[in-house]
């Protein structure tokens, strides 16, 4: 039965400082060169959607419900003093108690949503980025290695260091890809449809919504106008 010591003994084997920091820099430097400063951003902080629950629509669109009613029986400018958590459902509602035109306010609130998805599908396209480059920097690891090892044949204890890199930064490149970037890039791809799917359900109520208060908000105006 194999103890904790011989593990980490086999496991040792497949560790090389050199050609993780071939693999893992030169696909960070990659990714960096050919990324926007604000897609990485997204990419990096991409990983708190990662761990949250599916998106759901409901509870803000029960939000919108009561604002609804706190509308009816307080007027549209009781609106500005309530708490909305989320940015789009809050940017709507301050378009709806300025009186914004309705085909402008439901423009904006759609442009919202998409705008939302491209952030969402940027970040993800980081890390397919990142999948596309892991396994050529391991390529270009492979060759550094052996070019290391054909230039010390005359030194026996070189070569095998050298066939180490070799080997392994095209196992570092396929596992970066695989087991990491990839997965990491279809996840926020389907969080971002799932949530693209969710947030649409919000686009009626709002506009009718708007469609509703405008007419009273500019009732108000044009009578303290008067």
């Amino acid at each position: 039965m194999s103890t904790a010591p011989d593990l980490l003994q086999a496991l040792g084997a497949y560790v090389d400082p050199t050609a993780l920091g071939i693999v893992a820099g030169g696909t960070i430097v990659a990714v960096i060169l050919r990324t926007p400063t604000r897609d990485l951003g997204r990419a990096v902080s991409a990983f708190r959607v990662l761990g949250r629950k599916r998106f759901d629509a409901a509870p803000m669109l029960d939000q919108i419900a009561a604002l609804g009613r706190i509308a009816r029986r307080h007027g549209t400018v009781a609106l500005d003093r309530t708490v909305i958590a989320d940015p789009d459902v809050a940017a709507a509602i301050t378009d709806i108690v300025d009186a914004r035109p309705i085909p402008e306010t439901a423009a904006a609130i759609i442009e919202r949503r998409r705008a939302r998805i491209e952030r969402h599908a940027a970040a993800a396209d980081v890390w397919a980025a990142a999948a596309d480059v892991a396994p050529a920097m391991g390529m270009i690891g492979t060759l550094i290695g052996l070019v290391r090892m054909f230039t010390a044949m005359n030194d026996p204890a070189t070569i095998g260091g050298a066939m180490a890199v070799a080997l392994l930064t095209t196992l570092y490149g396929a596992a970066i890809a695989s087991l990491i970037a990839q997965p990491i890039a279809n996840r926020l791809r389907r969080r971002g449809r799932e949530e693209a799917a969710e947030r649409a359900r919000l686009e009626a109520p709002l506009i009718a919504l708007a469609e509703r208060e405008r007419p009273r908000v500019q009732a108000i105006r044009e009578a303290q106008a008067a």
